[in-house]
């Protein structure tokens, strides 16, 4: 039986994301498993996994934005950005008022270059930066172009909070730290849920007690067909003469093809390919010798 597709998983703290892709590999006996985009183990929150061949998949889903919902903690700053690392420094003065931090953290909404913690799982030279800064190591980190797209400061039982939706590759630690600095206070980040990514919610994600209890037929219901990734392309099937070319990598000419109800005009359009077994590849549109064409830009067949 082919098990494949996403499972989404609520992480729940206190956990890697290694550990619930070890999780998933023994509920759905498969190793062939993965995700896409590692939460701390202080987080909680979304995480999409990749089951079979859905692993094909996943810089198709790393590019996606994301939301968060933070907690955060003014008056101090710690080595790792929130508050598991090491205190750093305290403030000594009064704190400012939550109508003060809102006003300064709703003020980072827009477009705007971060420098990348130390505590993070990016990699410089193949080594993940924290694993240099669990070594006392800190290196240069270039500034990358993020976009906080909304940011909504509330509190709740003493605790202030920022709910965010950002673009891919926004550090929320960073984002904590930086409202610290507007307001001459410091701040870490104390909770962080990470609440949608790649389109995909809390609502749809399932916690690892409920898949552990699921049926072989619950399990195989739940996972999210890998296709459902390319919903926005057309879809074009492939008669078996024509797959078994497109599979072995040859480019098929729309002229011979002759998809009805679809535009085969432009170059670099992609498709969802399918064929008489179903979805088998996202292919891409391209003027070879002969004319128009479409060739295989990532194969999902087995």
């Amino acid at each position: 039986m082919d098990v494949s597709g996403i499972i989404i998983v609520n992480k729940p703290a206190g956990v890697s994301s290694h550990r619930i892709v070890n999780i998933v590999r023994r509920v759905y006996d498969n190793k062939t498993v993965g995700h896409t985009g590692t939460l701390d183990p202080m987080a909680t929150g979304v995480l999409p996994v990749l089951v079979g061949r859905a692993v094909k998949a996943a810089e198709y889903m790393q590019d996606h934005d994301k939301s968060y919902l933070a907690g955060v903690r003014l008056g101090i700053t710690t080595d790792s950005g929130d508050t598991t690392g090491s205190i750093l420094s305290e403030h000594g003065g009064p704190l400012p008022s939550f109508e003060e931090f809102k006003a300064a953290a709703e003020s980072f909404v827009g477009e705007m270059e971060q420098v990348p913690p130390m505590y993070s799982a990016l990699k410089v030279g193949g080594v993940k930066l924290v694993d240099l800064a669990r070594k006392g190591i800190e290196v240069e980190r270039r500034a990358r172009k993020i976009h906080i797209y909304s940011l909504d400061a509330f509190e709740k039982d003493g605790v202030f909070y920022i709910d965010v939706a950002c673009s891919k590759g926004t550090y929320i630690r960073t984002l904590c730290e930086d409202i610290g600095k507007e307001l001459g206070c410091g701040a870490a980040m104390c909770s962080l849920c990470r609440s949608n990514a790649g389109g995909y919610s809390l609502e749809e994600a399932y916690t690892v007690e409920q898949l552990e209890a699921m049926s072989e037929e619950e399990l195989m219901a739940a996972l999210i067909p890998v296709e459902s990734l390319f919903a926005e392309h057309q879809r074009i099937t492939l008669p078996s003469f024509f797959s078994k070319l497109f599979k072995n990598g040859c480019e098929i000419y729309f002229k011979k093809l002759r998809p009805k109800g679809i535009d085969t005009s432009a170059e670099g359009v992609l498709y969802q390919i399918w064929d008489a077994d179903g979805f088998i590849a996202l292919g891409e549109s391209a003027i070879f010798e002969k004319g128009m064409a479409i060739r295989a830009k990532k194969m999902f067949f087995n």
